[in-house]
């Protein structure tokens, strides 16, 4: 797919096709093994081809181990920062455990109150933006050059 391509519907139809995938740190391969920023990395490649940069090793426990918002980071470069109350089907949702924590988990919005997203000990799924999941979702974004 090319840039000119993208539109929400085509995200959502990549993020759902990962459903299923074990749950792999750092890996980044549909069917194979993904981890939350896999999965977002793989649905990027689906989208625009090749990713934007190389991502480091990172431990399962980088954001507190650094102390630094390295996904939030990386989001911004690459990312459109949208309002969290304006993120809809196609968004990517960054979320923090804590409010004073960097943010350590992604996931991209299906339809209202739905997430695809790749969680330790589980394959990729869809599943509900319950209360838990919402309290903590902190910053929004689309991806770049949407059609729609």
């Amino acid at each position: 797919m090319t840039t000119s391509t993208v539109t929400r519907a085509a995200i959502v139809a990549e993020a759902r096709a990962w459903i299923g995938t074990p749950y792999r740190h750092q890996a980044s391969r549909k069917g194979v093994g993904c981890d939350c920023l896999g999965l977002v990395r793989g649905v990027w490649r689906a989208l625009y081809g090749s990713e934007p940069e190389d991502v480091p090793a990172y431990t399962a426990d980088w954001a507190e181990a650094g102390g630094t918002d390295t996904l939030l980071a990386a989001a911004e470069r690459h990312l459109v920062t949208i309002d969290v109350a304006a993120a809809g089907a196609g968004d990517v949702v960054l979320f923090r455990w804590r409010p004073h924590l960097p943010a350590k988990h992604a996931a991209i919005l299906v339809g209202p109150g739905r997430i695809v997203h790749a969680h330790e000990g589980r394959s990729v799924a869809e599943a509900a933006l319950v209360p838990s999941w919402a309290r903590r979702l902190a910053h929004a974004f689309s991806f770049p050059d949407l059609t729609d």
